[in-house]
């Protein structure tokens, strides 16, 4: 059995055709098809050398709230709590304002009555100076008990508004709408005018806040645009505004960030780009269009001949999600911002519909 297969193998070797004399065989591979990228085009732009410094979200209506009148607390409201404008924060025992209030109330009466009689008097004796009856002498002094009158009165009634200012201020009320952060008392202590109450925060007016060193200072102008980061996001910032008088300890400035894209409460810890030195025009490509090695950076360029051309570079400056490339790229090449992983030097490329210049 097994020498007739071997006879039936050698027999299917001899019918093989075999290649005629000085013939290779077509065993080369036709070439890889084209790559689909995109692509981006190379630009000159300013950047500025920067640092990234430590900040933080802050709320522009942050205030202590505090206590205008002496007296016991019966209400303070609780953490958490939103609050408008004119909403009370906490009340003051006002019964004993109340009784001031009464006197001072009484005395306006008493005054208004004096005054009343004093006019009265003086408008009766005045009629009667003309008869003769009266001497001048006590017209005068008629005139000046109304005046004297009259004065008291006003006293009695600017005493009066003064003890219904102090009932009204026995009510703490919210100087905006915000939400109660912390409370400094607790209900049933005593407080006296000017202590602290609550802390009220307006998480509505957020801003971002980082203190810059010296060095910073001639770069930092109103109108600045920075890059903001708390991980894993980021967004762009302008500058409010500068303070431009350092702390008495850290020799830092303070300086204000408005936010474009609000992504984060009041406290949060952020990181934001400083610039070290004036800006200066740079060549830049997007970041991903970066191909980085052991050997060093590149980057793929579309050749007049629509194949892939490997460009050696080195970086530079980088801001947000362009870097400065230096090298032979300059501005209005086009380079590939992805598809690139693969891609070998000569490679033919089609680039991707939407993203075919115009």
């Amino acid at each position: 059995m097994v020498s007739r297969l071997l006879l039936v193998a050698a027999a299917v070797v001899v019918l093989l055709p075999t290649p005629a004399s000085g013939q290779v065989e077509q065993t080369s591979p036709a070439g890889p098809p084209p790559a689909l990228v995109k692509v981006a085009l190379a630009t000159k732009v300013h950047m500025a050398p920067t640092v990234w410094l430590p900040g933080s979200i802050v709320s522009r209506d942050d205030a202590r709230v505090a206590a205008e009148v002496d007296g016991r607390l019966v209400s303070v409201a609780e953490v958490g709590t939103r609050v408008s404008t004119g909403d009370p924060l906490a009340r003051i025992d006002d019964t004993e304002l109340k009784i001031l209030k009464a006197e001072a109330e009484a005395v306006v009466l008493r005054d208004r009555a004096k005054r009343q009689y004093a006019e009265q008097e003086f408008a009766r004796l005045k009629s009667l100076t003309g008869k003769g009856l009266v001497t001048k002498s006590r017209l005068d002094q008629a005139r000046a008990e109304r005046d004297a009158a009259h004065g008291e009165w006003q006293v009695a009634k600017a005493r009066l508004d003064g003890a219904q200012d102090r009932l009204n201020d026995t009510i703490i009320a919210a100087p905006f709408s915000g939400v109660v952060a912390e409370r400094y008392r607790r209900l049933g202590e005593r407080v006296s005018a000017g202590d602290e109450v609550v802390r009220l925060v307006s998480p509505e007016s957020l801003e971002a806040q980082v203190h810059i060193p010296p060095a910073s200072l001639p770069h930092v102008t109103l109108g600045t645009q920075v890059r903001v980061r708390a991980n894993p996001s980021q967004t762009n910032a302008q500058v409010r505004s500068v303070v431009p008088v350092g702390d008495d300890r850290s020799r830092l400035y303070d300086v204000r960030l408005t936010l474009q894209d609000m992504h984060w409460p009041a406290g949060t810890t952020v990181r934001v780009t400083v610039p070290t030195a004036k800006p200066k025009q740079v060549v830049a490509v997007p970041r991903d269009a970066l191909v980085l090695r052991p050997t060093g950076a590149s980057v793929f360029r579309v050749g007049e001949d629509g194949t892939a051309q490997l460009i050696r570079v080195d970086t530079g400056l980088a801001e947000g999600e362009m870097i400065e490339v230096i090298g032979n790229i300059n501005p209005g090449d086009r380079v590939i911002t992805r598809g690139g992983e693969l891609l070998r030097p000569g490679q033919a490329l089609k680039i991707m519909p939407d993203q075919a210049p115009r």
